[in-house]
């Protein structure tokens, strides 16, 4: 069940305290790799000190809500290294309640790195590669766990990527996918920085 911040007021407290101010959660992604100086080191020592202050269970509260809060509650996993959330994250990465949070799930996972994780973000993958009608985030996943491969010196996500397998079939079947090339270098690529920045937060903690 999705709540609603304006029907359960501990949930708008903390909204109103990590979520909306100066619009953090449309911040929160790509969108960090435009910003510039002072402003990027502004919103990185607020991301990390909310992060440092926040409790578990008012980041268990932020993943009841929609993809606002939720896509800010990930940061906050991530930024804090709370790997005690990685199951919950894998659940609603697979379950796909909302839209906007996926990016997020896969940076905090990324972020962890572990065979875990791997194996969190291949579940989805079998799941919505055999969905090329769902333009989910079957992308920022591969990326994510092509990122945890290199990481760990395996092949996590070669079962996939192998010719004829739910990568390259997903590619062609999917109406979305409509450009020649292979996505997954630039999703690699993004997961890469967007992990850096969440180093570099973490760095400071």
């Amino acid at each position: 069940m999705i709540r609603d911040p304006r029907d359960d007021a501990e949930l708008l407290a903390l909204v109103r305290r990590y979520v909306t101010p100066e619009r953090r959660y449309l911040k929160l992604g790509g969108g960090l790799l435009r910003m510039q100086s002072p402003e990027r080191e502004r919103f990185m020592r607020d991301l990390r000190e909310d992060a440092r202050l926040i409790t578990a269970d008012e980041i268990a509260k932020l993943l009841e809500g929609s993809w606002r809060e939720r896509r800010t509650a990930a940061w906050l996993i991530a930024v804090s290294r709370r790997t005690e959330f990685r199951e919950h994250l894998g659940e609603l990465l697979v379950a796909s309640e909302v839209c906007c949070a996926g990016l997020a799930y896969c940076v905090a996972l990324a972020t962890f790195g572990t065979a875990r994780d791997a194996d969190l973000l291949a579940a989805y993958l079998d799941r919505y590669l055999c969905r090329p009608d769902l333009a989910y985030d079957q992308t920022v996943v591969m990326g994510a766990l092509q990122f945890i491969g290199l990481n760990l010196g395996g092949g996590q996500a070669d079962r996939f990527r192998e010719p004829g397998g739910l990568w390259q079939q997903w590619l062609v079947d999917a109406p979305h996918m409509q450009d020649d090339s292979d996505p997954a270098p630039y999703f690699l690529s993004l997961m890469r920085r967007l992990c850096a920045f969440v180093d570099e937060c973490t760095e400071a903690l």
